[in-house]
């Protein structure tokens, strides 16, 4: 059995326009890339450090280098042993998915099949519009006309009202979905979520603060609500029955592909409905959670729309429909 080797890089993708959130705006999307080889095949993986999660490129490349792989290890066999080697987060999601998509070059299969899914299938994904003045949303969600489906990011200041009821007055069309990045409080959340029902807002991703989240438990859902930030891996669904509603599962959370299915499966086992998200990045790192997608209430996999520029082999988008992967790309 010939010896796995890691190769790893960054890469620098820039934003169309940059990006705004209630934590700051983004211009560049930096990746880090894992590429594990074995003889003539190799499988790739991509991640986004996240320093809301204490990560940074520098940091996700030193966990990278210090990983040891047996020169006896099977690409599956390196998955369960990085599993517990490696913590839940970016670097052990760009590994993981680098070993699943050899695992699928070396035995001419694809990583549906090898997770015991049916061959993937299109999905719709969500496009989410940036935090921005209430009329400059409503103006990009006219402007997003073939998207049925839209996400807000808002930040917990009262202009939030506004930019949800200006929004839906632009696309009464529109399933709406609101991300508040843990910037609403414990004093506003009932107001908000009143004023979230007012405008037929479907569903609120993470609107307090992870581990300041217990007074959900205590009030009405009159707006069903989405863990994020405070759902990481599969062992923290349990713990918030009767938060939240739905999980939004990320791969550079739960550490890659492997963690996310047993995350589906918690979420489901919870009767939790779930949500597929994305940081903004390529379409390598899109490609495994589309997994995840085929049987998601709610998919969010537009990082790359958000682009304006995608690395090669991209995943296609047919508006708000998107194809499994070439695979060229991944998988």
């Amino acid at each position: 059995m010939t010896a796995l080797t890691l190769d790893i890089k960054t890469e620098c993708w820039p934003i169309a326009g940059g990006f705004t959130i209630s934590r700051g705006t983004k211009h560049e999307a930096h990746v880090v890339v894992v590429t594990v080889k074995s003889q003539e095949h190799c499988g790739r993986g991509e991640c986004v450090p996240y320093a809301r999660y204490g990560q940074s490129i520098a940091s996700v490349v030193a966990t990278l280098n210090d990983v040891q792989l047996s020169p006896e290890w099977s690409p599956a066999t390196a998955r369960k042993n990085v599993h517990g080697q490696l913590p839940p987060g970016a670097a052990r999601n760009a590994l993981d998915c680098a070993l699943w998509d050899l695992e699928a070059k070396q035995t001419g299969s694809s990583c549906a099949a090898l997770a015991g899914l049916a061959p993937l299938a299109t999905v719709t994904t969500m496009h989410t519009i940036g935090l921005g003045p209430a009329e400059e949303m409503a103006a990009k969600a006219a402007a997003l006309r073939q998207f049925p489906i839209l996400k807000l990011k808002l930040d917990g200041q009262d202009e939030d009202a506004r930019r949800m009821a200006m929004v839906r007055a632009a696309r009464r069309d529109a399933e709406l979905i609101v991300d508040a990045n843990e910037a609403w409080s414990n004093a506003t959340i009932v107001r908000r979520l009143a004023q979230a029902a007012d405008a037929g807002i479907a569903l609120i991703e993470q609107p307090l603060p992870a581990g300041a989240d217990q007074i959900l438990a205590d009030i009405d859902h009159v707006v069903a609500i989405c863990a994020d930030e405070s759902a990481h891996v599969a062992r923290d669904v349990g713990k918030l029955v009767g938060r939240y509603d739905a999980i939004n599962i990320k791969l550079d959370k739960t550490g890659g592909l492997t963690e996310a299915v047993a995350m589906a499966e918690a979420a489901r086992g919870a009767a939790m409905q779930i949500m597929i998200g994305c940081m903004v990045s390529s379409s390598l790192s899109m490609a495994p959670a589309l997994l995840i997608a085929q049987n998601a209430e709610w998919v969010d996999l537009d990082g790359p729309l958000l682009l304006a520029q995608d690395c090669p082999h991209p995943l296609h988008y047919n508006g708000p429909v998107v194809s499994p992967p070439l695979p060229a790309l991944w998988g």
